[in-house]
């Protein structure tokens, strides 16, 4: 059997989504599909090293590995009202040139906060190390991603979501585009195509079986929150708009693009659905 490299971060979301793939519950025969578990940073990192063959990324990234990666339209994240949190001890207020840590440097998040506060002092955490260099005091605040939004100590507060930079910053209400699929380019176009069905079918099964996969990751320890805060997390960044992105949600990525080409952050502007695996080609091979 062909060994497929699935890259995903070790985030609620993320594994609810391939573990259908993990159990068995959906699958291809000559296929083996072999999960790496890595912080979105690193997979951005790695993605820009073009290592494994299909690799969660932030969106923010995109436009930087569009020679070697298409997107895939499956198992994606986006923000529709929410989205990771700016926190800060309660009531500190913060100078324009706060020392911030951020989950990292091709993140969405940083890509956003870099545009609305320019001041700032940045440096780059892994994403469960941020609330504790808040908290010490290493930092004057930190963006708080996956399932930290839910768990934080009560002793810091929200200065600002994101989902607001993002609204005042895309001047409208798309979805806020957080995290998506990349597949390599190297891949023949007709397994490509066969891949993301696949996956598609992945993340569509575990959210009709929502429940069932819920409980087998808990009684696994596989996630790092409790069934209720598991629970809210799925409804946020593992619900049937996960499934299949929407033109709304396409749209968002469009958006986010032209804020980075237009803030001096990408080198050139690129338009999302030129980057899609070219599902077409099926039906013109096949006609």
């Amino acid at each position: 059997m062909k060994t497929v490299t699935v890259a995903h971060s070790p985030d609620a979301d993320d594994i609810f989504m391939f573990y259908a793939i993990k159990f068995g519950w959906v699958s291809i025969d000559d296929i083996n599909f072999e999960n790496v578990a890595l912080d979105i940073e690193t997979l951005n990192e790695k993605a820009l090293e073009n290592i494994y063959d299909i690799t969660a990324i932030s969106f923010g990234l995109y436009p930087f590995i569009k020679d070697e990666y298409a997107l895939l339209r499956t198992a994606v994240s986006f923000g529709d009202g929410y989205g990771p949190k700016l926190i800060k001890k309660r009531g500190v207020k913060l100078k324009r040139n706060f020392k911030v840590a951020l989950s990292g440097k091709y993140t969405t998040n940083a890509l956003l906060f870099k545009i609305y506060y320019p001041e700032a002092k940045i440096v780059y955490k892994n994403f469960l190390q941020i609330e504790d260099a808040v908290l010490s005091g290493e930092v004057d605040a930190g963006v708080l991603i996956h399932e930290s939004i839910l768990t934080y100590d009560e002793t810091l507060e929200v200065e600002k979501e994101l989902w607001d930079i993002w609204l005042e910053l895309s001047g409208g209400e798309l979805p806020l585009p957080l995290g998506g699929m990349g597949i390599r380019r190297s891949i023949p176009i007709t397994r490509a195509i066969e891949y993301e069905e696949i996956l598609t079918k992945a993340v569509e099964v575990a959210h009709k079986n929502k429940e069932v996969l819920s409980k087998m990751l808990l009684e696994r320890n596989l996630i790092r929150v409790d069934e209720k805060k598991l629970r809210k997390y799925l409804e946020l960044y593992a619900n049937e708009e996960s499934i299949c992105m929407s033109e709304e949600q396409l749209d968002g990525i469009d958006r986010l693009f032209e804020l980075g080409y237009e803030h001096g952050f990408y080198p050139s502007l690129i338009k999302v659905r030129d980057y899609l695996v070219p599902v077409e080609y099926k039906d013109y091979r096949f006609a």
